[in-house]
């Protein structure tokens, strides 16, 4: 076992020092938003008027003053005083006998309404005799006050605009579970509850559960077995609680009785060559609040095990993380395997070699397979111009593909993708989807079928690394013209009707390779003649410096301005718009016209 360097220590220290100060960066805003929160609902109910209203004041006061937010609201807290006293509303008879018969939590709300007559806020006349909220307050006490006074989570959850509409309408009401947050004593409080309100004679009743730990692991446990026998564990970052599924034991080499790790512990597991990595991981969780996926090394009395960690912040209703969730997947043995094949060569001479050699190889396979290809072909009712440009350079050099060709059926398929990465690995993925459909293509198969084999194809394809991809798969029926598509993870595809253009909508499935067993929605869409529909890889409109988004809507008014003439025509001028010149990536874009 190698000896610690005297500086992993203050490595080490640094690191719990980022995640704890991001933790209580975390809970001061959560403190922010719970007194926020609070003081909005109070005002709401002294006004009289919905809470949205009230914030609207809260910040006209703030904006006209200079003063920030939340000492406004503090400001306005303690000059109003008490809430004025609630009317009081004798529960209906039959309130009673239910509320003892219901085994979850309930209230029964009766309407709070304006002086025009609009609808702001509930009375809870009666409760469940046992039961309490997520806070731990007894049901009995919420008896005789305004909802919005005791409940400002209803709110920032918008339950309140759910019972309105429930009470104007009839309809009701289901959700959950889901992560709900009360604002009490200014904090926030966040649990996992099931909601459903249901408009009874001349109120509301409102019931709930909450899950309790063991619910919340089960939950867990089994999302992690149903995708790929992985690890879950949820961090609670308001509480501090944490839930663990065994797996995550094994993986960290601690025993159930020391109970899990908490999440500011992480660094002290990690290998000190990693730290970076969990350090990249806190950021990107609880700074940026995006989710993350990291590999990195745990020391543990077994020895070293490759942990490879995808996680996602849990946000409330104003954005802020309050726990993380993670799935983790021991990957030692791939690791290692990697790790003997590697030792055995002469790094220095083999990485310039393998560098040269890629290149070369990388090319002339990608030209054999997928040759540069420009022109317009002619389909059973589709008329087909496409543009497929690879880049030049290793560094850019992708698994951009396509394929289209009739069928013995009478359709015509229609296909395109992108194997992830760059270089002779990624190029090596591609012959083999490419390939590989073209073969499956003539079963006959739906495209949702044909997406799940191709799945399964990539997900075996290396075993020492993940090879992963992207892909829409059609077939589009000539007499009927109608394109049954699936999305694996690609960009949608734009139809362009009578000059406007919109993206092809479908449930994006997962991207190819990334799990084992995996099914796609196929969808239906009904095209009509002179449509125009593109399919295009990322390299068409990504690029240094711009958001997918911002190249994505570039795509659409693109396709909206070149949609006349045929479409070697319409691809010149899609290209052209897009500023084709500047693209590092490879470039595949297909134009097919209905005809």
């Amino acid at each position: 076992m190698a000896i610690p360097d005297q500086g992993d220590g203050e490595r080490r220290a640094a690191a719990q020092a980022l995640v704890r100060e991001r933790i209580e960066l975390i809970r001061r805003r959560m403190r922010r938003a719970a007194i926020l929160d609070q003081v909005t609902c109070r005002l709401a109910v002294r006004m009289n008027v919905r809470p949205e209203e009230a914030a609207a004041h809260l910040a006209r006061l703030s904006h006209e003053s200079g003063v920030d937010l939340l000492e406004v609201a503090r400001s306005v807290d303690e000059r109003a005083g008490e809430p004025p006293e609630a009317p009081r509303v004798d529960p209906p008879e039959w309130a009673a006998p239910v509320m003892e018969a219901m085994s979850l939590c309930a209230m029964y709300l009766s309407p709070v309404t304006d002086e025009t007559g609009r609808l702001v806020d509930f009375l809870v006349v009666a409760t469940t005799e046992s039961g309490e909220d997520v806070t731990g307050r007894p049901l009995e006490v919420f008896r005789g006050h305004r909802l919005l006074e005791f409940s400002p989570g209803v709110m920032r959850a918008g339950l309140l605009e759910e019972c309105i509409r429930v009470f104007e309408t009839g309809e009701s009401f289901q959700r959950g579970p889901f992560e709900y947050v009360e604002a009490r004593n200014d904090r926030l409080w966040p649990r996992s509850i099931s909601v459903r309100a249901s408009r009874v004679a001349d109120g509301i009743l409102l019931t709930w559960q909450e899950l309790d730990e063991e619910e919340r692991l089960i939950t867990g446990w089994e999302r992690a077995q149903r995708i790929a026998g992985l690890g879950w564990a949820e961090w609670n970052l308001a509480s501090g609680r944490t839930i663990w599924t065994l797996p995550m034991y094994e993986m960290f080499g601690r025993d159930t009785a020391e109970g899990p790790l908490p999440f500011e512990q992480l660094p002290e597991a990690v290998v000190a060559e990693d730290l970076g990595a969990v350090e990249e991981v806190v950021r990107t969780l609880l700074e940026h609040r995006e989710s993350v996926e990291h590999e990195f090394r745990v020391q543990q009395r077994h020895g070293i095990r490759h942990v490879r960690l995808a996680a996602e912040p849990v946000l409330d209703g104003s954005g802020f993380p309050f726990a993380v969730r993670a799935m983790a997947q021991d990957v030692t043995a791939d690791r290692r395997r990697e790790r003997a094949l590697a030792e055995a060569r002469d790094q220095t001479h083999q990485a310039r070699h393998r560098a040269e050699e890629e290149h070369r190889v990388a090319l002339a396979l990608q030209d054999t397979i997928m040759p540069t290809h420009h022109g317009v072909f002619d389909l059973p009712g589709l008329h087909m111009g496409v543009r497929y440009s690879p880049s030049g350079e290793l560094e850019h050099l992708g698994g951009d593909w396509f394929k289209v060709r009739p069928l013995p059926d009478g359709r015509v398929l229609v296909a395109i993708g992108d194997a992830m990465g760059h270089g002779l690995s990624a190029v090596s993925l591609m012959a083999q989807m490419r390939s590989g459909l073209a073969g499956l293509a003539y079963t006959g198969a739906p495209a949702d079928r044909l997406a799940r084999w191709l799945n399964e194809l990539a997900f075996h394809a290396n075993q020492n690394i993940t090879v992963t991809g992207t892909a829409v798969i059609g077939h589009f029926t000539p007499a009927t013209r109608t394109l049954e598509w699936v999305s694996a993870g690609h960009l949608p595809p734009v139809l362009v009707r009578d000059g406007k253009a919109v993206f092809l909508e479908t449930s994006n499935g997962t991207m190819l390779g990334a799990f084992e067993n995996m099914d796609y929605t196929l969808t239906t869409t009904q095209l009509a003649r002179g449509d125009l529909l593109l399919l295009y890889t990322d390299g068409v409109v990504e690029r240094r410096g711009r958001s997918l988004d911002v190249g994505l809507n570039a795509m659409l008014d693109a396709a909206g301005r070149c949609a006349e003439g045929d479409p070697e025509k319409n691809l010149v001028c899609v290209l052209r718009e897009l500023g084709e010149e500047n693209a590092t990536d490879d470039v595949c874009l297909l134009a097919l016209r209905v005809l």
